[in-house]
């Protein structure tokens, strides 16, 4: 894959210019804190441990282990095809962005259109989720220590209380998230060390090799478990999501043309093998299965550290995956403000003239990081009824996200040659791995759609179809009635109104 080396500043500015978007953001981000950024939010210490006891009833061991080998392939295919893409046109726009670039003249502004509600809605629901697992860990961890019971108006109060705290600090200089995202990276990495180095050597009893690699478990209520085994992958995938911010922060990288699309898929190649070493150490360290599924904190991962490693040890453990999430669903929020203030820039959300406003001291997106928030808190509220309502937000978050970032692949491989290769390319592995992408999350789209457990009643129901119908529906009314008139259309009197000064975003 040949690189360029280059970095330039200016040259990134006139890369901007060229794709009609003048430079306002804040370009002070390394290649290193780009990386961070999506590693970050992939966050296998988020991911993982919050799904666990998900794949503990949807599966078991041998869907932890060999289920986050088989989805990390692929979603590695996803993200190489992904960066390709991203090296010709890095911009915070992203993958709306590239499908309008990518698609025939005549309905680029359509594909563009649903790829970026798609992303936009998988973006709100990964915020979602990353601070929602947050909460039950931190609500599990109160439990133990102060007695502050897990139940799931005191998990939504933690809930909404993280995204606060995520939201201010994003209303920050990128500089002071790039800072704390270069330290997320070294909390994970030490942390993933300390327990499973924890793990493997403190409990006097481990489960045996077979056990961690092929005891499959069914606490579904469905018979089949071909189905399980399917849905279970869930776990693992919906960790894989989010490494489209490295192509959402390029505006903000240096050299964003080649360190976007390293930080695409170097996020992806730490994530796999630092999260496989987690998965055995947590799975082999199982003391009681039945009792770490029936503990009253609700999280297992929980009881397996407290059964594993003593109540001091395992709380210092707990804390460790506090910190993790924390800092995850920061970069999440940095990530998904990014995004709505690029598609707002083309006036493609309501009340667009908001929330693509910049701060004039920070110059950054304050309003959008709010909205982010916002969004994210009112999909996790249906918890407060609804059992399944965490599975369901990630299937929402995993299927907005997959949707969004396969769009400018199939577009890519509908170009073929005629595509305009950046410094960073697949070179003759472009058509073979965008195939196997593009194929891969057809499937996962559909299985994350269908029932979760059995029998499907308004505790378990899975919202998932219903949160992507609603989004759908809506912009695709808003598309036929009046945006496929005025979106992208530089012409139409709606676009013509004087380009705004740098303090409040970019002009195109």
């Amino acid at each position: 894959m040949p690189l360029d080396t280059t970095n330039d500043t200016t040259s990134e500015e006139e890369r901007l210019a060229e794709l009609g978007i003048t430079q306002t953001l804040d370009r002070s981000m390394s290649g290193r804190q780009n990386f961070a950024v999506s590693f970050t939010i992939i966050s296998i210490l988020s991911g993982c441990l919050t799904m666990y006891g998900f794949g503990m009833n949807t599966g078991g061991p041998t869907l932890i282990m060999w289920g986050w080998v088989l989805v990390g392939l692929m979603t590695l295919f996803v993200g190489l095809a992904m960066a390709e893409v991203c090296s010709s046109y890095p911009t915070s726009a992203g993958l709306y962005f590239w499908a309008r670039k990518l698609a025939p003249q005549k309905s680029a502004p359509a594909w563009a259109w649903f790829t970026g509600w798609f992303n936009t809605l998988g973006q709100v629901a990964v915020t979602a989720g990353i601070d929602f697992g947050a909460a039950s860990f931190l609500n599990a961890y109160l439990n133990l220590q102060f007695k502050y019971a897990a139940t799931p108006g005191h998990t939504i109060t933690l809930f909404g209380l993280i995204l606060l705290l995520h939201a201010v600090v994003n209303t920050f200089r990128v500089r002071i998230v790039g800072f704390l995202n270069t330290v997320s990276v070294w909390w994970h990495l030490i942390g993933v060390v300390l327990i499973v180095g924890a793990l493997l050597i403190i409990p006097d009893k481990h489960q045996s090799p077979g056990f961690v690699f092929t005891e499959f478990v069914n606490n579904t209520g469905w018979g089949s478990s071909v189905y399980v085994a399917l849905i279970g992958l869930l776990m693992a995938q919906y960790t894989f999501t989010g490494y489209d911010a490295s192509a959402h922060m390029t505006e903000e990288t240096k050299n964003a043309s080649v360190e976007g699309p390293k930080g695409i898929v170097r996020s992806i190649v730490v994530s796999w093998a630092a999260g496989f070493v987690l998965l055995f150490g947590l799975t082999f360290a199982i003391q009681s299965y039945s009792g770490a599924l029936e503990s009253g904190t609700g999280v297992p991962p929980t009881q397996i550290f407290m059964d594993a490693l003593g109540a001091t040890t395992g709380k210092l453990m707990l804390l460790i995956i506090i910190g993790a999430q924390l800092f995850c669903g920061m970069a999440s929020v940095t990530a998904n403000s990014r995004m709505i203030y690029a598609f707002s820039r083309d006036g493609a959300l309501p009340f667009s003239s908001v929330w693509h406003k910049l701060h004039t001291g920070t110059r950054t997106p304050t309003n959008a990081v709010w909205l982010a928030a916002g969004g994210a808190f009112v999909l996790g509220l249906p918890y407060l009824f609804n059992s399944t309502a965490y599975a369901a937000v990630t299937s929402i978050a995993t299927i907005g996200l997959y949707i969004a970032y396969v769009i400018p692949t199939l577009l890519r491989l509908r170009q073929g040659e005629s595509f305009q290769r950046g410094p960073w390319h697949l070179g003759r592995w472009s058509k073979p791995v965008g195939v196997l992408a593009v194929t891969w999350v057809v499937v996962i789209t559909v299985l994350f759609m269908l029932p979760q457990a059995a029998p499907v009643t308004i505790e378990t129901f899975n919202y998932a179809p219903i949160a992507v119908g609603v989004v759908l529906a809506f912009s695709g009314t808003w598309w036929l009635a009046t945006a496929r008139r005025w979106f992208l259309n530089p012409t139409h009197p709606k676009n013509s109104t004087p380009p705004l000064p740098a303090s409040q975003g970019a002009t195109r």
